[in-house]
């Protein structure tokens, strides 16, 4: 299968894309630069890889959460591709990303990115009979406020993400509970796996259907509404 995984949620750009057996992978600064360097870049691998995008099957890309404009960048560079070479989308969660990269530390895998103010993005996935099972959803909350989904208490886990450097302090009592700290980012390659089994269990979009995930619903508040609520409060 032909694939191109996107993911710029974060301020690290990772591309990959599968040409059948073979997979070939790019990293590069996301942010504020990814809405000029993601289309040569994406140009770049699929000519490494000897590839056009009408070679491919579908585009799979990181849906979040995450920061909102390299969510919004990805989304909308995949729309635009697929559209172009109609082709069919496929979102991946960017946490199950990060699980999938920590599985070989334990089947467990609490996913952690930084939200900055405090705040973490996070979800537990458990690894069972060659899928995933999500044992808490994706959600916004303070360091210290994480818990742990239930039956995992008293057993291992991965802690893995970004957040460490900055909530290191907020997260200790998960270390303490049989937590192991992995650094990990949303990585196109581990986005690759995950969309092949999204696209064999049919949970393809169509490209004008797809839509970044959205946690922190103020971020994603249009400039209009925002300019609303200033001139409300004048």
């Amino acid at each position: 299968m032909n694939l191109l995984a996107i993911d710029t949620g974060t301020e690290r750009m990772s591309l990959a894309v599968c040409r059948a057996d073979q997979v070939f992978t790019h990293a590069g600064v996301a942010g504020a630069q990814a809405s000029t360097q993601l289309i040569p870049a994406i140009l770049s691998l699929l000519d490494r890889a000897e590839l056009r995008l009408t070679d491919l099957q579908a585009i799979a890309f990181g849906r979040g959460p995450g920061a909102f404009t390299g969510l919004r960048t990805a989304c909308s560079v995949a729309q635009g591709l697929a559209l172009g070479a109609h082709l069919p989308l496929l979102p991946v969660d960017s946490l199950l990303c990060m699980a999938e990269t920590a599985v070989a530390q334990s089947p467990r895998v609490l996913a952690l990115l930084d939200a900055r103010m405090g705040q973490v993005y996070a979800a537990a996935y458990e690894w069972r009979d060659n899928g995933w099972l999500t044992c808490m959803d994706v959600q916004l909350t303070q360091a210290h406020a994480l818990t742990l989904p239930p039956p995992w208490l008293g057993l291992g886990f991965a802690l893995a993400g970004n957040a460490m450097a900055a909530h290191s302090a907020g997260l200790q009592h998960l270390l303490n509970g049989g937590g192991l700290a992995v650094e990990v980012w949303p990585q196109a390659d581990a986005m690759l796996k995950l969309a092949a089994g999204a696209w064999a269990r049919g949970e393809a979009v169509a490209a004008a259907d797809a839509l970044p995930l959205y946690v922190r619903d103020e971020v994603a508040r249009t400039t209009a509404q925002r300019l609303h609520d200033k001139q409300s409060a004048a």
